[in-house]
Parts: structure tokens; sequence; C-alpha cells
């Protein structure tokens, strides 16, 4: 007797539906075979399913076994299969009814007990419910959170094989769980570090304000101990609360890469810092099945490179066309992927090798050529990239030494989030939600400059040499100053601050 359940796997970040197709033979030579391109762990299933059968108390059928995953084009991992495959050889044995079996989506890994386990990808899953008209999913309890963000339709958390049997048979119901409260994702949050706990670097802090109103990129070179790492490290204590739109967002990459923790993925924004020996597709994304690399997993975060200038430079470079675009596509031979990545690259590194060039009190030990070969490591192209740059100056002594109250990151960011607002309701006809993500199109339809700053900007342009692409990019830093001091138009001195960020020449 042949049964069809449906279940679904992950390619990327899409969810793909599966149809389970299992026929339980009445004749022939006991047999378990699955079929449709089929890895390792969805091959071992049989095993896991046999067990799980047995010991939830029924019978396992001595007949020839055909599990069939269609469409068969397409590779099928994990161990999310094994509970639609066992439902399948019940409900072909007569154990179970079929009543909800065409609405529904299944999915779960067994264990030998029978109980179910949580898998990876489950928000992906969950989002492709409304497009193929099912009402329902059942999936493992720890996944029940994850499920219930997308709100796509009843999700019905199950603990074990015999339990789902009892619900499907109508003798011992499964409670669905209730839809998820976003609100209840705005929790306090301990910052490593916050902006009151650093003495000086008054300029670089705003040059941080501006990043985290406007998401833009900033680059921060320095010597060390200036306080460059503890600057970047307290970033994210000024940064906006995520919305709902970018909390499934960010979810969904983090349970695609399985990444969440047992209830669900909260919402503070991601914080990546990655050493520098990362390898280009650990940052980029990639694999035979491509998944997400650290750049995706920063998406409205902050991507934190210390030590930029020790990052492969092949390695630096496949970061270009994502900085760009805010999204990655991986091609292999069964098709190409795009992950998003709209992130704040957030670099710091030192002048030179020895990192005392320009140091006011200690000298630079490195030959000419030496410091020449350490800059080239970061191409022109990529570093005009990058919106802010900025030269951290040791603290001098009496401002590290100072004693009195510091501006906290609680007051930041209040000023950050007021300066979001207004951009997410001047872009509220785009898909953007920052000027960071702004391109020319929008520069000239959305900034308003001052006379005035106009002028300063073509003086700018011709005597600094600016490209165009540094003209808009001084513009959207100039729209974001402008936003965090509530004016409606582009002043003259926003312009003027925001050509203080330009890569300086030489």
């Amino acid at each position: 007797m042949l049964t069809k359940i449906y279940s679904g796997t992950t390619f990327g970040l899409k969810g793909v539906l599966i149809e389970v197709e299992v026929d339980v033979a009445r004749s022939g030579f006991p047999t378990f075979t699955i079929v449709g391109l089929p890895d390792k762990s969805v091959a071992e299933a049989k095993d896991r399913v046999r067990t799980a059968i047995v010991n939830a108390g029924f019978s396992m059928p001595d007949s020839k076994i055909t599990v069939n995953l269609a469409p068969a084009d397409i590779p099928k991992e994990g161990a999310g299969f094994d509970l639609p495959i066992a439902l399948g050889i019940l409900a072909s044995c007569g154990v179970i009814r079929k009543d909800l079996l065409s609405k529904s989506l299944f999915i779960g890994e067994l264990s030998l007990l029978g109980d179910l386990r949580r898998v990876p990808g489950i928000i992906s899953l969950s989002l492709m419910l409304k497009k193929y008209h099912l009402e329902n999913i059942f999936l493992p309890w720890e996944n029940a959170q994850e499920a219930a963000m997308a709100d796509s339709g009843n999700v019905f958390p199950v603990r074990s094989l015999s339990d789902l049997i009892f619900h499907l048979n109508l003798e011992k119901a499964i409670n669905p769980f209730s839809h998820f409260d976003f609100s209840q994702l705005k929790k306090q949050v301990n910052y490593e570090f916050d902006f009151a706990d650093i003495q000086g670097q008054q300029l670089a802090k705003r040059a941080l304000e501006i990043a985290a109103a406007g998401f833009h990129n900033l680059f921060l070179k320095g010597p060390p101990g200036a306080g460059k790492t503890m600057l970047a490290k307290a970033f994210p204590s000024i940064l906006p609360e995520m919305n709902k739109e970018e909390i499934i967002q960010v979810s969904q990459i983090y349970s695609v890469s399985g990444l969440t923790d047992r209830s669900f993925y909260t919402a503070n924004r991601p914080f990546r810092s990655p050493h520098h020996t990362i390898s280009k597709s650990g940052l980029i994304g990639g694999g035979s099945n491509p998944t997400p690399g650290e750049i995706s997993l920063a998406h409205r975060g902050v991507l934190f490179l210390d030590e930029f200038s020790e990052f492969p430079r092949s390695v630096l470079e496949a970061l270009r066309q994502p900085m760009e675009d805010g999204k990655v596509i991986i091609s292999r031979a069964s098709g190409s992927l795009s992950f998003p990545c709209r992130f704040v690259l957030l670099a710091t590194a030192n002048p030179c090798p020895c990192g005392y060039l320009g140091h006011p009190t200690k000298t630079c030990r490195c030959l000419p050529g030496a410091v020449l070969k350490y800059q080239k490591k970061l191409s022109g192209p990529l570093m005009d990239r990058i919106d802010l740059h900025l030269e951290v100056q040791p603290v001098p002594e009496k401002q590290l030494t100072q004693v009195g109250s510091l501006e906290a990151s609680a007051i930041i960011r209040a000023r950050v989030l007021k300066a979001r607002l207004k951009q997410i309701n001047r872009l509220r006809n785009t898909p953007l939600h920052s000027n960071g993500e702004m391109s020319s199109v929008e520069v000239k339809k959305y900034c308003r400059l001052h006379p005035q700053a106009q002028d300063l900007l073509k003086k700018a342009v011709g005597q600094l040499n600016l490209s165009a692409r540094t003209y808009f990019k001084i513009i959207k830093i100039a729209q974001t100053i402008t936003d965090l001091s509530e004016e409606d138009e582009i002043t003259a001195s926003a312009v003027a601050e925001a050509l203080q960020y330009r890569i300086k020449e030489g």
C-alpha cells in the first residue's frame, strides 16, 4: 500500500517541499530501500526508523519497503526525514489515520526510543507552508518556537513518535504552539563594554555613532594599545534593536546553519569576529552543499575584522562585491545559491608591521619597503568601499587618568535610534533600512542639500579628486550626521564633518 507524506529540506535559505512516498508491498523479499538522492545520514534512517517504531510499541512490517524522496534530482541531507518515513510506513500498514497527512508537513529526527530531536532549517521550512497551501507543521518540540516565528500555519510540537500517532488517530491531542510574541525578545542585554568605560577617543566614538546610525562601514587605524579593539567591542552597545523582519531574517540564517540554541535566536544584532586565518569559504560561504559564511552570519549586524591587514589578500578581495550588493551568490554544479549579507564592516589595523608609524612618542622600526608592502595588503577598491576612515591615536595621560562620568552607551543608542527611525520613514517606499544601503539613485532622490553644502561639495570634488563612489558616500554620511542632529536638510557643517572621514592620501 502506498502513502504520500509531505516533508521538506533546505537549499541555501530556501525551503524545498519533498514528497515522501512509502510503499509497503504485500509480497516480496523483506527489504528496506530509500531512493531519491539521499546522503549517508538519510540512508541510515532505515535503522533509526525500524528501531524507533519497535521501541514506541508498534510492529515493523516484515515486507518489502520502498521509500522515494521526490523530486529525485534534489540532494537530501540530514535526519529530518526520519519522522515522515516512519509515519509513511505505519500509515501504509493501517496503523494511523490519513486525515491530516495531506495538509500537513512532517519533519524530525528520531532517537532509537522514538523521541524526536531538533533539526536545522525549521524557519525556512515553516515559511513555505503558505506557498504550498499546507495548514500544519509537526516537528520536534525543541524547534517549536523557531517555527512559530514564521507565523505561517499551525505549529504542533511533538515529543515522541507515539504521541504523534495518538494525535493522528484522534486519541490524545497535541496542543498547537501559541503564536510567537516578538515583544518577549526585547530583554536587557549585558554588553562586554560600555562607551562610559572608554577614556578619551571622542572622535572615534563620534565615528562609531555615525556608523551605527547610518549602517556605515568603518576602518580604524592606529598603534597598539590605542583602544581600537575595545571601541569595536563596545560598538554593539549603541546599535538599535532589530525589528520583526530583521529578527526573522537573521534567525533563518542561523537556523539553516544549525546555530540556534534550544529556545530560539534572540533579538541581539549579530557580532561576528572571525580570526585572520579564516578561509575564503569560511568568510564568504561555500562547501559542496553551500552554507552561509561569516558575512551572512553577520547579516543586519557587525562583521568585526581585527588585524585587518593580517587577513590574506584573496580573502579580503572576496568582500568587495558582497559589500556593494548586500548579498553573495555561490555557484556550484547543482545550482546557484544567494545568501543575504547586509552588515556593518568594522575593521581595525596597525599602520605598519611594528605598529608605531606616526606614533607621537615611539619610533617606528620598520624599513620603508616593509611599510609599503604591509599597506599594499589592503587594495584601493576594497578601501574605497569603506565609508568612514579614522586614525586612532593613543589617549593622552591627562585624559587617561581623568576621573569623572562619561557618556553612556544608552544615551548614544537613543540618538542612534531617533536617526534610524528618520531613515526608515524616509525610505519607507523602498526595501532599504538605512542611509548606508542607498545607491546613487536613492541619494539623488532622498538627500536634500543646502546650497552652501552643495558648493562645499563641488569644491571638495575638484580639490580632493573624489571618485564618483566617494562623492555619493560623502553625501550619505552627511545625511546620517544630519539625521543625528535632527535637521531636515544637509548643511555645510555636515558635509565638512563627512569629508574628515574620507580616505587620506599618502
